[in-house]
């Protein structure tokens, strides 16, 4: 391509990457695009987008190829040329494929996904790509943010809730369908809405009453009341990218991974993964030595990544660290976990792996005081968290990283100066070694963003002069830390994550606005234009804070109510109600069945390792 001479990282938009895949657009059936709505080096990083690349171009007659958000001066330069946004594999222009994919990662990505629209050359809404029936390519879109789709539902034909693996194939064959039928677009999109797992907004009307609160939702169409989401029940078989693609530009997570399991039982009452995400389906060690011996070989990688929200949890970690270190350290090869439990067994399975040495050591005890801890039922007792530091201590890693959140239901200032605290007294354990090298302990505290489908659904986020005292409290007490360091999230983009995680469809037109006003890529410090948000919603006449601040009631009609995730609303609301007493609810593989509801909705039970299979395999 004539521009690359005159961008920053031209490598990113070469395509053509080892293990990629190149089909025959005139032979496939059908084709679709999957667009990532941040740069190329945090797209590749992404395993979901890696995994339903394959499942999709392992069928012959279907085609996939990829899209990434353009940089700034790539995409001033595409404008200046008229040049469309294009895939990466064959330099298709995004308008001609027959499904335009888009992955939901994050809410402040919402304005990209616009942009990425426009720069294709697509009609924004909805409603204008009906028009010509098949003029337009249907525009669809799944991944964590649709489990609360309605702040995009002017800009999608529909959503898929859930995992993809089975959906996108069943979509592709419906749509292959109907055009050999010669059915219209909206045939199409009546029949999709049968299929489990499929969400057509349009089907769903939302009613406010005169308060602005959301009064009903009517279907139309026949649609069904609830939209449930779709999970792979067995794990094991489902497809998984071995051949994976080799990156020329590095990007941000640059290695050879396996998925060793879905799903968390931890059961913290913040984090909205540990419930869309559930039942826990964990792989056996045998596929995932096989697939990690596979990927290492297609990719010369010299590190693999053993992926999951918790990796530590899965019932053979140790054993299998051992075996794959056993079956490819000879070549140069290591093994990392992304995520560890805050104890010292993690500690002790981090000190097994050398490259996590290199770097610091991160922990999260997300709340700086056990009460606190125990309303969010976050699951590690004070005890825990000092004896990792003093295993991480004794192993010798001299950078701890500690992840904490402020604005916590129910949280106090005594809370906040727990977070210093327990800085202070991991500093004290350091210094009683007499180490050589003195400690040191960044501490990250992000503002808490109440998510859909979790028990703090319901809570109102503080405001956002409540958080900035609360910041200030806490760089106050950081001031007289010798060996840490305070790093605070920006607290205007935790509020617009709020707005638009508990938002409903009125919030469109804002997005619009914020398009139209410039906004994009909002969760890079550089670019993020907080005055422009508030513009929008000035010109929408939208007070956000009514989304984000706002507490619901327990017989509140969510924005998100016909969204089935599988876990029980009721549990929710109990699990809502357990936080105020600080009662804690235990992880259902080591106690009885905690009644979430999601193995019986879903007809498909936490499958772990069996304890006399995973001790015989420790």
């Amino acid at each position: 391509m004539h521009l690359l001479p005159y961008v920053d990282k031209p490598a990113q938009y070469l395509g053509g990457e080892y293990n990629s895949w190149e089909k025959d657009w005139q032979q496939a059936a059908a084709t679709m695009v999957l667009l990532f709505p941040d740069l190329y080096e945090i797209g590749m990083s992404h395993l979901g987008m890696r995994i339903l690349y394959e499942v999709v171009n392992r069928r012959p007659e279907y085609l996939l190829e990829r899209a990434f958000a353009p940089a700034a001066d790539m995409e001033e330069l595409m404008r200046k040329h008229n040049i469309p946004l294009f895939s990466w594999e064959n330099y298709h222009a995004v308008r001609d494929f027959d499904i335009v994919g888009v992955t939901l990662q994050y809410e402040m990505s919402f304005t990209n996904i616009l942009e990425m629209l426009e720069l294709a050359g697509l009609p924004l809404l909805t409603a204008e790509r009906a028009e010509g029936d098949w003029r337009w390519p249907l525009v669809v879109a799944g991944g964590p943010c649709a489990y609360n789709p309605e702040p995009l539902a002017d800009f999608f034909d529909l959503f898929i809730i859930g995992e993809g693996e089975d959906v996108e194939p069943e979509l592709l064959d419906l749509y292959t369908a109907c055009r050999a039928e010669g059915l219209s677009r909206q045939d199409f999109l009546r029949r999709a809405c049968q299929i489990e797992g499929i969400y057509v907004p349009q089907f769903y009307q939302p009613v406010w009453d005169e308060a602005g609160r959301l009064q009903e939702i009517q279907l139309l169409e026949g649609a069904p009341a609830r939209v449930r989401k779709r999970i792979v029940r067995e794990i094991d078989a489902a497809p998984f990218p071995e051949q994976q693609i080799v990156p020329f530009a590095q990007i941000v997570h640059d290695r050879a991974v396996i998925e060793v399991m879905r799903g968390c039982n931890r059961g913290c009452r913040f984090c909205q993964a540990g419930i869309i995400y559930r039942p826990v389906r964990e792989k056996s060690p045998e596929v995932l030595r096989k697939q990690a011996a596979a990927a290492l070989a297609a990719t010369g990688y010299d590190e693999l990544g053993m992926i999951s929200l918790s990796t530590a949890d899965y019932s053979c970690v140790g054993s299998l660290i051992e075996q794959l270190l056993a079956e490819h350290s000879a070549d140069g090869v290591s093994v990392s976990l992304p995520s560890l439990r805050v104890d010292a067994v993690s500690v002790g399975l981090a000190e097994k792996l050398q490259t996590v040495r290199k770097g610091g050591l991160t922990l999260a005890p997300e709340a700086g005081t056990q009460r606190l801890r125990d309303i969010i039922n976050k699951g590690v007792a004070e005890a825990d968290i000092f004896a990792a530091a003093e295993a991480a201590l004794a192993a010798g890693w001299n950078s701890f990283k500690l992840y904490f959140m402020a604005g916590l239901p129910y949280e106090t200032d005594d809370d906040l100066r727990g977070i210093a605290q327990l800085a202070r007294q991991i500093l004290a354990l350091a210094r009683q070694q007499q180490r050589k090298r003195p400690l040191s302990i960044t501490v990250s505290v992000a503002f808490f963003v109440p998510k859909s489908h979790t028990p703090f659904q319901w809570f109102g986020q503080n405001s956002r002069e409540e958080l900035a005292r609360k910041r200030e409290l806490l760089y106050t007490e950081f001031k007289q830390i010798r060996g840490a360091r305070l790093n605070c999230h920006d607290i205007e983009l935790s509020f617009l994550e709020g707005v638009f995680s508990r938002g409903d469809r009125r919030l469109g037109q804002v997005l619009l606005a914020a398009h139209q006003l410039g906004c994009k890529f909002d969760s890079w410090h550089e670019h993020f234009a907080y005055d422009k948000w508030l513009q929008a919603f000035a010109q929408a006449g939208i007070d956000p804070a009514s989304y984000a601040e706002r507490c619901f009631a327990e017989d509140e009609l969510l924005p998100w109510e016909h969204i089935d995730c599988g876990v029980s609303k009721k549990w929710l609301w109990r699990e809502w109600q357990k936080a105020a007493v600080a009662e804690k609810t235990t992880d259902c593989r080591k106690g009885p069945c905690n009644g979430c509801g999601v193995c019986q909705s879903l007809s498909c039970d936490n499958h772990y390792i069996e304890p006399a299979a995973a001790k015989e395999a420790e």
